[in-house]
């Protein structure tokens, strides 16, 4: 399914007592970044996160990435986009390869729900086979309010798109090159989940940032870049989790 599509499900992936730890997360995170809008809480936080390092690297998540990306695996990045009820932005129709510092573009997107994801509060939305053609070009769009603030320079026939229903502890797989996206959310329930993304650590982040925010070895053979180190657990300043 994911050579035709470009995308697979994964259910019940993550317990939820984790679950209830991340969520907890999210509330901690935005608690510390009251500026932040929750759609926006990204890889830049990531580094001095030993919570958020700890989820990334649990196996259940990276042994699905390894059926994908093979057995050296890196993080690139990793972003909570947690939807408001009411207020939460929709993401436009794009594809994540237009936007990542990756040579080469071998990279693999597990989304982690940690809601209920619907169509009602703006789940991921994908357009299957998508992957099998081109990059396409990004203009901006100034006229909706979006988590990005562009979309794919083509037209989309939203007719095709299949809806990610996803209950938490859910994890749908993507393909860099899959034309997707997601709509506001105009219901009373939030609409969060994680996204991270793993690559072989035989592609190179090309971003002059070195080592990347977010760059951190997990598993098998280091490869060709430099990653942070695990950061240590300080009671004082880390948030509190099972295991710390």
């Amino acid at each position: 399914m994911f050579e035709t599509d470009g995308y697979a499900i994964f259910r019940n992936v993550i317990d939820q007592d984790l679950i209830k730890e991340v969520n907890d997360h999210v509330e901690w995170l935005q608690a510390r970044h009251p500026d932040v809008r929750p759609e926006q809480l990204g890889h830049v936080y990531l580094r001095d996160d030993p919570f958020w390092v700890r989820l990334v690297s649990d196996d259940r998540l990276v042994d699905i990435a390894e059926k994908f990306i093979g057995p050296d695996i890196a993080l690139f990045a990793s972003h909570y986009i947690s939807k408001p009820p009411y207020s939460g932005q929709p993401v436009l129709w794009h594809q994540d390869a237009a936007f990542w510092p990756l040579d080469p573009m071998e990279v693999v997107t597990l989304w982690l729900a940690v809601d209920h994801s619907t169509p009602e509060n703006g789940c991921v939305r994908v357009i299957p086979g998508s992957h099998r053609s081109g990059i396409e070009g990004m203009r901006d769009n100034t006229a909706v309010e979006s988590v990005l603030g562009k979309e794919i320079a083509v037209e989309v026939d939203e007719a095709q798109a299949v809806d990610m229903v996803l209950a938490p502890g859910d994890v749908e797989v993507h393909h860099p090159n899959i034309v997707h996206g997601s709509n506001a959310n105009t219901s009373p329930h939030r609409r969060c989940g994680l996204t991270i993304r793993y690559i072989p650590t035989s592609t190179r982040i090309t971003d002059p940032e070195t080592p990347y925010p977010s760059a951190f070895h997990l598993r098998g053979e280091p490869g060709v870049n430099s990653y942070q180190p695990v950061p240590r657990y300080d009671a004082s300043r880390h948030f509190n989790y099972s295991g710390a």
